[in-house]
C-alpha cells in the first residue's frame, strides 16, 4: 500500500512551499519506481566465507549494540523519512512504536517545517510513545546558509526531544530541485561551530550519493561524531526530482543522474578509512539481514533502512515490526553462519570478501 495524492491534486513545482514539496516527494516515493534498474549498493560485491561449524547456539547470539551512548537491541536505525505533513503524522507514530517494541533507532524527517512553520510540530511528535529510544533530530546542513543558525539547531532537537542531531548533505537534489537551495560554499565551518556549540553529537547523512573519505576525514576533523553514508543503490533522488520536473531538459539532465554517487558498501569503507574513530551508520538500500551483517563486517557501526520502513509504516505500527524483524533475524543468521557471537566479533570480519578474491 502506497500513501497516494490524487494526481490531478499533486500541488506542482512552481508552488513550492516546503510541505507542498515534502507532500509530493512521499507521493513519488511511495507510488513510482525510483530505484533506477542496474544501480546497486555494491553489497552484492561480496561474500562470507561459510563456516559450517559455527560452535554457536542460534538462539544466544548477541545482537545488541551501543550507539550514541544508548543500548540498542539490534544495530539497526530507521532512517529519516517525513514530517511537517498530515500524513507524517501517522507514519512517525507507527515507525517509532515500533522501534520501540523491539529497541532499535530512529530519525525523523527534515524539521526544516517546524522551524518555519511551528503548527507542525504534532506531525515529529513521538516522545509520548517512545520515550526511551535513540531519537535523531534533523536539519538540512545547506539551511546553515539560508538564515540557520545554533538557535534553530536547538530548537529541532528540543521539539523532537531527540537524543542527537542531523545535519544531512544532499548537493545534487537541491540542483535539481527548480527551489533548491544551491549555496553549499563555506558549510564545513558551519558545521563544525554546530559540534562545538551544540549539546548532543551531530550527524552528518547524505542521502542517496554517498560519503567519500576525504568528506569523512575533513566531517571528523570538524567535530561530527557520526556519519550516515547514504551511499547510491536504494532511492534516488535524482530520480524522485525527476517526476519533479516541468521542462524536458530538466528531465533530461534529471534522467543522466540517476547512477550518480558511491555505492554504499564503497561508502562504508571509504568514510571508515577517512575518520576512524566515528560512529559509521549505513544506508542507502540496505533491505536484508545480510545486508546489514555485510555493512558491519565492512566497518560500519549500525545501518539504516527507509524505504521499506515508509511502505510498511503506511500500513500499520504491525507491519514495521514484521519488516524490521525479518531484517533482525536475517542478521542473527548471518551471524550464526560466520561465527559472529556479538556485534564485535562481526564488525570488520575477516570472512567477508570481496568474489573476486574467493576465486
Amino acid at each position: 500500500m502506497g500513501i497516494r495524492l490524487p494526481d490531478d491534486t499533486m500541488p506542482s513545482a512552481s508552488n513550492h512551499t516546503n510541505g507542498q514539496r515534502k507532500l509530493e516527494h512521499l507521493h513519488i516515493a511511495s507510488n513510482h519506481e525510483v530505484e533506477p534498474e542496474g544501480v546497486t549498493t555494491g553489497m552484492e560485491e561480496y561474500q562470507f566465507i561459510h563456516q559450517a561449524l559455527p560452535e554457536l547456539d542460534l538462539a544466544a547470539i548477541d545482537l545488541s549494540t551501543e550507539l550514541f551512548g544508548k543500548r540498542l537491541n539490534a544495530p539497526l536505525v530507521i532512517s529519516s523519512m517525513v514530517g511537517g505533513i498530515e500524513p507524517a503524522r501517522q507514519i512517525n507514530r507507527n515507525l517509532a512504536q515500533a522501534a520501540r517494541a523491539l529497541g532499535v533507532a530512529m530519525g525523523l524527517g527534515s524539521q526544516r517545517c517546524v522551524i518555519d512553520r511551528p503548527e507542525t510540530a504534532s506531525t515529529y511528535e513521538v516522545r509520548d510513545i517512545a520515550p526511551g529510544i535513540l531519537l535523531f533530530a534533523n536539519l538540512g546542513a545547506v539551511q546553515l546558509n539560508y538564515g540557520y543558525g545554533i538557535s534553530e539547531c536547538r530548537r529541532a532537537v528540543e521539539i523532537a526531544g531527540a537524543d542527537a542531531l542531523i545535519l544531512h548533505l544532499n548537493p545534487l537534489q537541491e540542483a535539481l530541485q527548480p527551489e533548491g537551495n544551491t549555496n553549499f560554499a563555506g558549510l564545513l565551518a558551519k558545521i563544525e561551530r554546530v559540534c562545538r556549540e551544540l549539546p548532543v553529537p551531530v550527524i552528518v547523512k547524505e542521502v542517496g550519493s554517498g560519503i567519500s573519505d576525504n568528506v569523512a576525514r575533513r566531517l571528523a576533523e570538524a567535530g561530527v561524531s557520526g556519519i550516515d553514508v547514504a551511499g547510491s543503490g536504494g532511492t534516488s533522488w535524482s530520480e524522485v526530482e525527476r517526476h519533479r520536473t516541468q521542462t524536458e531538459m530538466a528531465n533530461n539532465i534529471a534522467a543522466s543522474f540517476a547512477s550518480w554517487g558511491i555505492p554504499t558498501a564503497q561508502s562504508i569503507v571509504m568514510a571508515r578509512r577517512g575518520a576512524p574513530e566515528a560512529t559509521i551508520i549505513a544506508s542507502g538500500g540496505i533491505r536484508t539481514g545480510l545486508d546489514v551483517a555485510k555493512s558491519i563486517a565492512l566497518g560500519a557501526d549500525a545501518a539504516g533502512i527507509a524505504a521499506p520502513m515508509l511502505k510498511a509504516a503506511a500500513v500499520s505500527t504491525e507491519a514495521v515490526m514484521s519488516a524490521l524483524q525479518e531484517v533482525i533475524e536475517g542478521l542473527r543468521l548471518a551471524m550464526f553462519c560466520t561465527g559472529a557471537a556479538n556485534i564485535g566479533e562481526l564488525k570488520g570480519s575477516p570472512l567477508l570478501k570481496r568474489r573476486v578474491e574467493m576465486v
